[in-house]
């Protein structure tokens, strides 16, 4: 077959038919985002919860940040791992959105995957508010000495990295057979971006764990900073490595292999 020579990303964006919502495999794919997010929300929400508990709101001194990049780390190591297969482990907007910025995923399917995602983060929020007697699930908050600006920067650096990563390890079809070592790299950078910002803004780097706890806590002050710095890093990470990287000289892959 002839090559169809260089394609720039957005060539290959694609929007897909509204009949994909109602397929068994997109649908399949939902509940499995719903469900990685759940668990993925659950565990480093409630590590925060569990630590303030503790120590007297003490989760964001040095020891309350190291655990919340532990836990988030390892949540989402396990939450993309498990749905890796299935609807290969978003757990993220802000992913979805680069792989769709890509031409990895259609619109009407990635749209599916918001909605599972957001749902999941919510009843996790809603859940650890039950099972705690009522406890706030804190909303993503800036320090005192950061504006909107600096956090806005700091989550589209962070988010930049996470889904660059992604594609390195996941949509890159160069990757090879790199099995668990993918979901051990997205969960480890991270929980490298909590370590790094985490004392500035919470380092939150996708929407959908910003979206639940702000939901059931009913806060939502500079909550548009926590969409839009990780969507823009998220779309910028696709069009970076689908241009420089990923050579298309044939079909975008197809939903099933991400």
């Amino acid at each position: 077959m002839a090559s169809r020579g260089l394609e720039l990303p957005f060539q290959r964006v694609a929007f897909g038919r509204p009949e994909e919502v109602y397929h068994v495999d997109t649908f399949k794919a939902a509940i499995a985002e719903f469900i990685s997010t759940l668990i993925f929300v659950f565990v480093g929400e409630g590590s925060g919860m569990a630590f303030n508990k503790l120590t007297d709101n003490g989760s964001n001194t040095p020891a309350g940040i190291i655990m919340a990049a532990l836990a988030h780390g390892f949540g989402l190591f396990v939450g993309v791992a498990v749905a890796a297969n299935i609807s290969g482990g978003h757990v993220n907007p802000a992913v979805t959105f680069g792989a769709f910025i890509g031409g990895n995923i259609t619109l009407f399917r990635g749209i599916m995957y918001w909605i599972g995602q957001l749902l999941g983060s919510t009843v996790a929020c809603l859940l650890l508010k039950f099972c705690t007697h009522g406890m706030t699930t804190p909303a993503f908050s800036l320090s005192t000495d950061v504006t909107v600006w600096n956090a806005f920067v700091f989550e589209i650096v962070m988010t930049f990295a996470l889904v660059y990563t992604v594609y390195a390890t996941v949509i890159d079809p160069k990757k090879g057979n790199v099995g668990i070592l993918a979901p051990l790299c997205i969960g480890l950078v991270l929980a490298a971006d909590i370590l790094a910002g985490g004392a500035f803004d919470g380092a939150s780097a996708n929407p959908a764990v910003s979206f639940g706890p702000a939901l059931v806590s009913w806060s939502w002050k500079n909550h548009w900073v926590y969409w839009a710095g990780p969507l823009i890093g998220g779309g910028l990470a696709g069009i970076v490595y689908e241009f420089l990287f990923i050579s298309r000289t044939h079909e975008p892959l197809p939903s099933s292999e991400y």
